[in-house]
């Protein structure tokens, strides 16, 4: 993985440690500590297993800097770890979260990210934006996660949107990120199998296989 992955990586993990514990006024949430650690775990997961080529190219997409939305995104997310913070930590507005649904937010975070850990391993193509990487010689990826539903890595999105204010003890924080995130990613999954079916050989074959795009049975 590039040098300057790595330094990314570790920055935006900073960030994270600095935005919720100094938005909350305290480092004594255990379930911060879990929430952390699965973050780490993630990030030292995916400099063991992924290709480095799919972090340039997740980086800097088509050798450009990610577009407005994509940096839009990622604001919302540390966005939502403050108001977490403050909610959980200083101001009590709805840190009412019961602790079992806590831990199982937890768990449905490690369930998502292990899920996108698993498509990106698979898939080489799995760039950051909606685009035909030829390039990068894309072909129609079929494997793993990709037997089953189209669109594994939106999947995993949503289940982290979803499952990350619950984590963190905050109905605020989890409406935010839900309301700002949820509809930015199902746009995302629709307009990425559209451009496939139009654009990338094999597609159309393979949408007749595998019918569902995010949930089996449903759409």
């Amino acid at each position: 993985m590039p040098a300057s992955a790595y330094l990314q990586t570790i920055g935006f993990f900073a960030v994270a440690v600095a935005v919720l514990f100094v938005s909350a006024g305290t480092a004594a949430i255990l379930t911060y500590w879990a929430y952390l650690a699965i973050f780490a775990a993630v990030f030292v997961a995916s400099f063991l297993l992924l290709d480095p080529d799919l972090a340039r190219e997740r980086m800097r997409p088509g050798g450009k800097r990610p577009p407005l939305g994509l940096q839009l995104f990622t604001g919302v997310l540390v966005l939502h770890w403050i108001i977490a913070g403050l909610d959980r930590g200083r101001f009590h507005w709805s840190d009412t979260v019961p602790l079992w649904l806590q831990w199982l937010g937890l768990a449905a975070l490690a369930a998502g990210y292990a899920l996108c850990l698993w498509a990106m391993r698979v898939n080489r193509f799995f760039s950051s934006v909606v685009r035909i990487q030829s390039d990068r010689g894309h072909v129609l990826i079929t494997g793993g996660p990709y037997t089953v539903i189209r669109h594994p890595g939106y999947l995993a999105g949503i289940v982290i949107i979803l499952a990350s204010g619950l984590a963190l003890d905050s109905w605020i924080a989890t409406a935010f990120l839900t309301v700002l995130s949820l509809p930015f990613l199902v746009y995302r999954a629709i307009t990425e199998d559209r451009v496939l079916f139009d654009e990338l050989p094999g597609y159309r074959d393979y949408t007749e296989r595998v019918r569902w795009r995010l949930l089996p049975g449903i759409w």
